[in-house]
């Protein structure tokens, strides 16, 4: 009777301790219902306020450069970029959208994506440079992820495509306490704040409108139940321990009764 008795209350200790299933721990698991549609170029990240550019313009003709780069002390004496040392010059889009572009003004670039960005440049620099090349590089791209991760912190993107799956394997994926249900995606636009949650246990979340990161997304993992109550314990570990062996002597009391 005593062994039945511990036999049964060793697995309600393993029932309550296993709150973890395959459904929650999986990620994309099959759906005859979902239908793949995400499509990159509808979810390109826009330029924004606060955006820092590299931008650099390029042509046969290196002197006919030479208004539209800045001079900077990496530079060769005759004018022309040094390939050991390459200078970029860098301009931030201001609050109203606007760079201010030697030679061409006040344009704005705000609201366009990265490729967009360039067609415009490339276009107003072809009216003084004939097949001019324009490179631009968002210099502060970069993604934050928080929570039940293994390395939580923030990444610097080299490029503006990224998709949340490739920003959870910067940081090491999420742990075996992380919520995979409800990933939160905190993206700002316009200075104006949105909140995304993506299952990402469901093939649905390849068509989440945040698969897709922008700059300074910021990206949560929630813990589980489990953490959560496991933070608790420690921090009264001994008394838990004390209240489990006067809960365990009274079980062996009644057991023997």
């Amino acid at each position: 009777m005593k062994r039945k008795t511990l036999y049964i209350l060793f697995i309600l200790s393993l029932t309550i301790l296993s709150c973890a299933s395959r459904k929650d721990l999986v990620y994309f698991q099959p759906s005859d219902t979902v239908e793949l549609r995400t499509n990159y170029e509808n979810n390109t990240p826009k330029l924004q306020a606060g955006d820092i550019l590299a931008i650099s313009v390029t042509a046969d003709d290196v002197r006919a450069t030479q208004p539209f780069n800045q001079i900077s002390a990496y530079q060769g004496t005759n004018g022309t970029i040094q390939s050991t040392n390459p200078f970029i010059p860098t301009y931030a889009i201001d609050n109203n959208g606007f760079i201010d572009f030697p030679k061409l003004g006040k344009i704005k670039l705000a609201g366009k994506t990265r490729t967009e960005a360039i067609d415009y440049l490339r276009t107003e620099v072809s009216k003084y440079i004939v097949s001019p090349g324009i490179s631009m590089e968002i210099r502060n791209f970069r993604v934050t992820i928080l929570g039940e991760v293994k390395s939580p912190g923030t990444y610097p993107i080299n490029n503006d495509r990224i998709t949340l799956l490739e920003a959870i394997g910067l940081a090491g994926d999420l742990t075996i306490n992380g919520v995979r249900k409800n990933v939160l995606v905190v993206r700002e636009q316009n200075g104006v704040k949105s909140e995304y949650r993506v299952d990402l246990t469901s093939r649905n979340a390849l068509n989440s409108p945040v698969f897709y990161l922008a700059q300074n997304d910021v990206v949560y993992v929630e813990p589980n139940g489990a953490r959560i109550q496991s933070s608790k314990y420690t921090q009264n570990t001994s008394i838990f321990v004390s209240v489990a062996s006067i809960v365990i002597g009274l079980i062996t009391l009644i057991v023997r009764n």
